[in-house]
């Protein structure tokens, strides 16, 4: 595919494949994109961005809606492009694609309702015979810096609310995944979007990140990904708006009270989903003494059921990691942990970029896997003598993304809720569930700024104030 800047689709001077992580071949290739185009492109994003604020809302809202539904029309297509660039299991990608189509919805609401407010400024001696209001207006242009995991739903996360507020937006792909945001791009141009108001740059991260992000043109960062690249893109951007959505290492508590069943069926699925290539996946699993045995026993036989293959195939619930250096990494991180003392229940074992669901059991905060991201598919189980060790151990963490506890004591559950540090606590299920109508954003390492459409765009969006000076009232005569 070719990439898209000044309103028009291009090949760079070099082009780069895009690999199938299942079976490690090229099946398509995008452009190696410079700092050179990036500029380009910034140049006719200017001009994108007086386009996009000279629309009205309800214009910006039914490109969005027809936006949504084009893709709706194309969403098998777009679901098998996930699946072939990710690596995710086939039904994994329709659910990634109805999650985008509901952002793009999400979008052209927000746009139509996106509003100031009145300052009574007459609540103060000096603010007599004035009137005051705010009006949202647009930031200029976006910059989206997305991730290889969610190449459609989390770059649609950027996009749509960035159009929704009448901006311009730059997409930056993750460079194993481009094809997903070129698709998207491809939707919105078909749904009447300006052409000179988006870009999609393909291309190494590195050199593009830097041109991007120094650059004065852009007024807002909107980045998911790790905190190291995070942290370098804070320090290029100077005085910007970021926002931040980094890694995560969520702890999920199992209460010696808890639904055994329940917490193991959760936990098979969010620390397995995407091969666990999810900043909100299940990773420790902070499990009561008492029922430690008993729970692993239940998560064992949920994970051995679990079938790893080809990811186009309906029946396949495993699908490899993006890349083999990862699934190679993931392996020796396990393997690190069983020689620290951790015990391997079931699975680790890998061949080229799979690897076996696994599980470990009496994992320690000292251990890679107990204190760092793994994003990968591995739990690690965590014994606790009580809810304030489980607490503790919860927040024994850089991270602060998303944390799950299991229990049917409201009062337990209550204290955890208002204790964890993590921007988002859910009680009875897994730390992976997300509704694109939350603010979604951590604390800690794990980033700051909120996404979801309403929360995104009031980011992507700046405050001006109006103040009306009304001429002072006449005497009676």
């Amino acid at each position: 595919m070719q990439m898209f800047l000044e309103g028009r689709w291009m090949s760079g001077g070099k082009m780069q494949p895009v690999i199938n992580p299942y079976d490690g071949k090229p099946f398509d290739e995008v452009p190696v994109g410079t700092a050179a185009e990036v500029d380009r492109a910034l140049a006719a994003l200017v001009r994108g961005a007086a386009a996009m604020k000279a629309l009205s809302a309800w214009e910006r809202s039914k490109i969005l809606e027809r936006a949504a539904e084009l893709m709706t029309a194309q969403a098998d297509d777009f679901a098998r492009t996930i699946t072939l660039e990710e690596g995710k299991p086939i039904r994994e990608s329709r659910l990634e694609t109805s999650r985008a189509i509901e952002v793009l919805r999400l979008s052209a609401e927000e746009a139509r309702r996106l509003c100031g407010e009145m300052v009574p400024l007459d609540g103060t001696e000096s603010g007599q015979g004035k009137i005051g209001f705010t009006l949202r207006v647009p930031c200029g242009i976006v910059a989206a810096i997305t991730p290889f995991n969610f190449p459609l739903n989390l770059t649609t996360h950027k996009v749509g609310p960035a159009l929704a507020g009448g901006n311009a937006v730059l997409i930056k792909p993750a460079s194993n995944t481009p094809l997903s945001a070129l698709k998207l791009t491809r939707v919105l141009l078909d749904a009447g979007l300006p052409p000179e108001s988006i870009a999609c740059v393909t291309g190494p991260g590195g050199a593009l990140g830097k041109a991007i992000c120094e650059d004065r043109r852009l007024r807002k960062i909107s980045f998911t990904g790790s905190y190291e690249v995070g942290e370098m893109i804070c320090r290029a951007a100077g005085v910007k708006k970021v926002t931040m959505e980094l890694g995560g290492n969520a702890p999920i508590v199992v209460m010696d009270d808890a639904d055994l069943d329940k917490a193991a069926t959760a936990v098979a699925s969010a620390g397995y989903a995407n091969a666990g290539q999810v900043c909100i996946s299940a990773q420790r699993i902070v499990t009561d003494r008492r029922v430690q045995s008993d729970f692993v026993d239940a998560l064992t036989m949920r994970v051995k059921g679990l079938k790893s293959g080809d990811p186009l195939d309906e029946s396949t619930t495993i699908g490899p990691l993006v890349r083999e250096g990862d699934a190679e990494r993931v392996a020796n991180w396990i393997e690190e942990a069983a020689g620290e003392g951790a015990s391997v229940v079931t699975g680790g074992k890998r061949s080229r970029a799979f690897l076996e669901p696994a599980i470990l059991n009496n994992v320690t905060s000292a251990m890679k896997v107990g204190r760092e991201e793994l994003f990968g598919p591995a739990v690690a189980v965590m014994p606790a003598a009580n809810l304030d060790d489980a607490i503790r151990m919860a927040n024994d963490t850089r991270y602060g993304l998303s944390a799950g506890i299991f229990t049917q004591d409201i009062d337990r559950a209550m204290r955890f809720a208002k204790e964890v540090e993590s921007g988002c606590v859910h009680i009875n299920w897994s730390s992976q569930w997300r509704a694109d109508l939350m603010p979604y954003g951590g604390l800690k390492d794990s980033g700051f700024g909120k996404e979801g459409p309403s929360s995104a765009i009031r980011e992507m969006t700046e405050e001006k104030m109006i103040v009306l000076h009304l001429p002072a009232a006449q005497a009676p005569g």
